[in-house]
């Protein structure tokens, strides 16, 4: 079966939806209304309850919903999402709306509004589909989790900025709020524990290094104090003594709970956790894999439908580097080719962390040279670039997070360098194109610049949306074949060694939730696979197990970009032009893939 055959749309009723306004498929830069033009009863109501539905899900998580999408108005919140009764008033909350939006008469609203109403819908059903699992049982994992993520925001140099003094009071009503989120996070898992939902043993064992390093003898050596090291000059006297105060007072208070926290972990929760692997080791583990793919991807797709498309693809992309081995002047067995390249000295040039960054911005220069021919929508906003903090570099993978819609810090691309001597070259190219331009940055940073509900400007981080902001991120991977990069083939072995990460990820996700793998048979996979090494392999293994379906999202939705594309090329011949399909694709935001889909099909019939 062809592979894209296999990307059938789990959600008629969204397609359904979106097929009502294929008449006038516009981005909100094209298609202002009127400003004269009278705004009707039902779009007053949607805009109203679209703004309740972001600051909801802002106030109840507003570091992965509000800080983590640069909205900063809620910099100052923790947010307890985790304790059972607001997960319960979130959902019922939830389901108000719900019932609300299905009363407004969408037919009357304009094109736009009729998007949203869609999107507000889809993100809804999303959210409720989830209600029936227990995620909160699982509070914590290495890769993911409230104490690491703020520690990092204590930088100052990521989603949340520290320059201000109410900046500084922001971030210090957050480490105030974190001993009673840890305490409702031991709650959880206590009653994890005795449900029977508790993680991997590998996995407590690798977070709780993590934890440990968060603790300290004393707060003034406490990162969660460390801002107070970096006062501005620019602060008064005063005010650098009550935040020195403030913050002394806070950690000194978090402390205890850092040690409860630890030693739980080492005692009752090692002892409790699982020997299994997979989320269907779990109680009714096979329906929330299930729900978590469906979430992922916004497909209706099997596990088992999954791992073949991973399977084919391996084989592919596998095919592909024996024809690049050869231009790289490699003629061993395709199987050491990986560990060839990795053990060339020639692909490992720098000697200092300033030289990796150096080299980034070269890319980037020539990248974003080449945008204009390829996008008639660019954000204004520039790319910063930044090594991942110290603290997760261990465990952490390259990542890109958004710029602030106010301003007050850029998106960031952060490479993780252990050690630059050891840093290779040869992914540098597809890396900036994924996680920089135009990947990432360009839909997230654009996305702060259209006339968007707040709801749809804030949605890069949300999981629901992977199978878009990933497989957009990875299809932008692809196009450095169009910008010509991928002529040195070194850069054009980095990027098929990135795509293959992609495609062993359909195989060991599903492998491991679904079909009984086990997290050694996992990490064997793509040792041989990817010729990575033990610890990078341990790495995303580890990440997989935590974060179920999540990595399904980055291939399935490149996919699907990629047959759209190909599609429209096939349909407009000569018309086909690259920025007008990149424009309908990213011109209105972030989009379900159904719903994605039936706008480029709209597109594609007013084109010809």
């Amino acid at each position: 079966m062809n592979a894209s055959r296999l990307l059938w749309p789990l959600r008629a009723t969204a397609i359904a939806a979106s097929l009502l306004c294929l008449n006038a498929v516009l981005t909100p830069a094209q298609a202002a209304a009127p400003a004269a033009q009278a705004v009707s009863p039902a779009k007053q109501q949607l805009d109203q309850l679209a703004a309740r539905f972001h600051v909801a899900r802002a106030k109840f998580d507003p570091l992965l919903f509000a800080t983590a999408n640069g909205d900063s108005r809620y910099d100052d919140q923790l947010g307890l999402a985790i304790s059972p009764a607001v997960r319960a008033r979130q959902f019922a909350l939830y389901r108000k709306m719900q019932d609300q939006l299905h009363k407004l008469a969408r037919a009357t609203l304009a094109p736009q509004d009729q998007l949203t109403y869609d999107l507000l819908a889809y993100e809804l059903d999303a959210a409720l589909a989830l209600a029936p699992f227990p995620e909160h049982l699982l509070p914590l994992n290495q890769f993911d989790n409230v104490p690491s993520t703020l520690a990092n925001y204590a930088s100052g140099t990521g989603s949340q900025p520290l320059q201000t003094v109410p900046q500084y009071e922001a971030y210090l009503k957050r480490v105030r709020a974190l001993s009673v989120w840890i305490d409702q996070a031991l709650v959880n898992m206590k009653e994890g524990i005795r449900q029977g939902i508790v993680q991997p043993k590998a996995i407590t064992q690798a977070m709780l290094p993590q934890f440990q390093a968060l603790r300290a003898a004393t707060p003034e050596k406490s990162i969660y104090y460390s801002p107070v090291l970096r006062l501005p000059a620019s602060f008064s006297a005063a005010d650098k003594a009550r935040l020195t105060r403030g913050y002394r007072d806070a950690v000194a208070k978090l402390n205890p709970a850092l040690d409860r926290l630890v030693a739980f972990i080492e005692t009752d929760y090692l002892a409790a956790s699982r020997a299994s692997t997979g989320w269907s080791a779990l109680p009714n583990g096979a329906a929330w894999y299930q729900a978590r793919i469906t979430d992922s991807t916004n497909l209706k797709l099997t596990p088992q439908q999954i791992h073949e498309l991973g399977l084919k693809e391996v084989a592919r992309i596998q095919r592909s580097l024996a024809d690049v081995a050869a231009r790289m002047g490699y003629s061993g067995p395709l199987a050491q080719f990986p560990q060839w390249v990795s053990a060339n000295p020639a692909y490992k040039p720098f000697k200092s962390e300033a030289e990796v960054l150096d080299a980034y911005r070269q890319i980037y220069g020539v990248v974003d040279a080449k945008l204009p021919a390829y996008f008639s929508l660019l954000p204004k906003a520039r790319l910063a670039l930044e090594l991942e903090p110290e603290l997760t570099r261990a465990t952490a993978s390259d990542h890109y997070t958004p710029p602030a819609a106010d301003g007050s810090h850029p998106g960031v691309f952060w490479p993780v360098v252990n050690d630059p001597k050891d840093y290779s070259r040869v992914g540098m190219v597809s890396l900036l194109l994924h996680e920089g331009v135009p990947g990432h940055h360009l839909h997230a940073a654009l996305l702060k610049e259209l006339p968007l509900p707040d709801f749809r400007k804030f949605s890069t981080e949300n999981q629901n949306n992977a199978a878009y902001t990933e497989g957009w991120a990875l299809y932008s991977e692809t196009l450095g074949k169009e910008f010509g990069l991928y002529e040195d083939p070194v850069a054009y072995y980095g990027h098929l060694n990135a795509e293959m990460l992609r495609a062993v990820r359909l195989v060991v996700d599903t492998g491991m939730h679904a079909l009984g793998w086990s997290r050694e048979k996992a990490i064997a996979y793509a040792m041989e696979t990817l010729g990575a090494s033990e610890a990078r392999a341990r790495n995303q293994i580890e990440r997989y197990m935590v974060w179920p379906a999540q990595a399904l999202s980055y291939k399935i939705g490149a996919l699907k970009i990629l047959e759209l594309r190909e599609r429209a090329q096939q349909a407009l011949g000569p018309k086909f032009s690259y920025p007008a399909f990149h424009a309908v694709v990213i011109g209105d935001g972030t989009l379900p893939l159904p719903i994605l889909e039936a706008r480029v099909d709209a597109w594609i019939a007013r084109t010809k």
